[in-house]
């Protein structure tokens, strides 16, 4: 989707989300206005992606009239570890299995699942320092949505089935996501959903602060629930939690300048990792799905899959970037790239830019959630201590009041002659290789944004290749070699992320943006 002398562009996972962002864009707005609009929606539009009671990042790049400049910023407001682990407590913490149809996955609930929420704290600092717009008509639009209710289309629908024991674990939440038609069951395709209780949080928000959340009413509840039930977080750890302003990891591929998500969080720098592997590579000389192209791309996902143990990223934290983008450990793995043979969770993004060049690219998780809702709010907590991928020493092994890693990587990019394209993906561990591909579909293979987004994907990860339709079958054949387990996805599906990006072109005042259609995405053109 295109449209010249546009004021803006939107893409997301929802179309509430993307309706609410370009409200505010046509009322005025800038992209960060515009941005967290479109948050404080998709907590109610996408319910088991996006959370109050989670965590995310902004990565913004405010403009300055002159094509080229501007600094970009990195707002960290993930969660953030307990201060103290009370071991002499049994917290309130077990598994459910989320069923994806072709591939599972054990997550862990309860509240000893929960980690320091960081979303509402992050969603005032970014703005005090970068919005237009009063905090009261910015959550107008998810006010109104959530009074008035939206229709839970197919793949809300098909995200409930995989998490659905979530849930139904307690009655505040079935008291919000029960079915109207089936009692006992969340709420299905079709239906309409009401959450009153948010809407009026959103008020009480606007008017109060994030205090509110942190030290007031909210907050108090929280630490109540997790003292009396089995929770880890106290006051200590809602009225210290602090936004992190970070400068972005910045990379130069070909010419073109690329800005993700640093380090503590891992999932830019092993994009940042792949792309070093790739830029010399002339990846763009192969044709697109092309064995050439595969066999590069599926070693460059091997490849970054090794670096990480070697180099034991979760451990290096702030000198990651510095040991995985040294010259000589690149050049260890990129002669494995080199040297083959051509013949052989839940998370949502948001993308704005506007008329004036703003760009804002903001990925926000709540995991599945920790099965606990804070009373009156419908706001329903993270399990971010409970998710496996982020706890790399063992579940109740975690670092005392530290930031939490994360594979989200929101990213920005900026061509020579001035294009800005804001990305980013939900997808737990495929969040980096989806990003990765969008990427090089664009820089390499000059694909549209739309074209690249939508283009099949593979992943790697464990031994295993999985590959979506729409490459040719001899040209995934002749992988086996390399890759002797591949695993061949009947549809594309959201297990391969859900990469949701918008492109502003200065040159002909053009704007594009693409919804990632696995995960529901919607774009749209003000």
């Amino acid at each position: 989707m295109s449209l010249p002398n546009a004021k803006g562009a939107v893409a997301a996972g929802h179309p509430e989300t993307v309706r609410a962002a370009a409200a505010i864009l046509e009322e005025g707005g800038n992209a960060f206005d515009a941005i967290l609009a479109g948050m404080f929606a998709a907590c109610a539009a996408e319910p088991v992606l996006a959370s109050l009671g989670g965590g995310g990042f902004l990565l913004a790049r405010p403009a300055t009239g002159v094509p080229g400049s501007g600094a970009a910023v990195l707002y960290d407001f993930f969660a953030q570890t307990p201060k103290q682990r009370d071991r002499s407590k049994t917290p309130d913490f077990y598994p459910i299995l989320a069923d994806f149809g072709t591939a599972q996955q054990e997550f862990h609930i309860g509240m000893g699942s929960i980690a320091t929420p960081g979303i509402v704290k992050g969603a005032f600092e970014v703005h005090a320092d970068l919005c237009s717009l009063p905090m009261q008509r910015i959550v107008e639009p998810a006010v109104v949505l959530s009074r008035e209710g939206f229709l839970i289309n197919k793949l809300q629908a098909y995200i409930f089935d995989i998490v659905g024991k979530i849930y139904l674990s307690s009655p505040e939440s079935l008291n919000i996501f029960e079915s109207s038609k089936a009692p006992g069951q969340l709420i299905g395709e079709g239906e309409r959903m009401v959450m009153p209780a948010y809407a009026d949080t959103l008020e009480a928000l606007a008017g109060e602060g994030a205090d509110l959340f942190y030290r007031g009413d909210i907050g108090q509840a929280i630490v109540e629930a997790c003292r009396t039930g089995g929770g880890y977080l106290t006051a200590a750890d809602l009225e210290g939690y602090e936004v992190i302003r970070r400068s972005p990891l910045s990379l130069d591929y070909n010419g073109t300048r690329i800005w993700t998500n640093p380090p503590p969080s891992t999932g830019g720098i092993l994009i940042a990792f792949a792309l070093e592997l790739l830029k010399d590579r002339g990846l763009g000389k192969e044709a697109f799905g092309s064995a050439g192209h595969l066999l590069a791309l599926a070693s460059a996902m091997r490849e970054t899959n090794k670096a990480r143990v070697d180099s034991r990223l979760h451990e290096a934290r702030d000198s990651a970037a510095e040991t995985l983008l040294n010259a000589e450990f690149l050049e260890a793995y990129r002669r494995n790239i080199a040297g083959h043979p051509l013949a052989q969770r839940g998370t949502t993004h948001l993308s704005v830019i506007d008329g004036d060049g703003n760009a804002a690219s903001l990925t926000l998780s709540n995991g599945e959630g920790a099965g606990y809702v804070v009373p009156g709010t419908a706001v329903m907590l993270n399990n971010m201590l409970g998710e496996e991928d982020i706890n790399p020493h063992g579940f109740h092994q975690w670092p005392e009041d530290v930031r939490m890693s994360s594979m989200m990587a929101p990213s920005l990019i900026m061509t020579a002659d001035g294009e800005t394209v804001a990305l980013g993906s939900g997808g737990s561990n495929r969040i980096r290789t989806a990003i990765l591909q969008v990427i090089l579909n664009h820089l390499e293979f000059g694909l549209s944004v739309e074209e690249s987004v939508s283009a099949p994907r593979i992943h790697y990860e464990g031994g295993l290749l999985s590959v979506e339709p729409g490459f040719d079958e001899a040209d995934i054949g002749g992988l086996s070699l390399g890759f002797p387990d591949i695993e061949r996805w009947d549809d594309k599906n959201l297990f391969f992320g859900g990469v949701h990006s918008v492109l502003y072109d200065p040159r002909r005042q053009d704007f594009h943006g693409a919804g990632d259609l696995r995960r529901g995405g919607v774009a749209e053109i003000l």
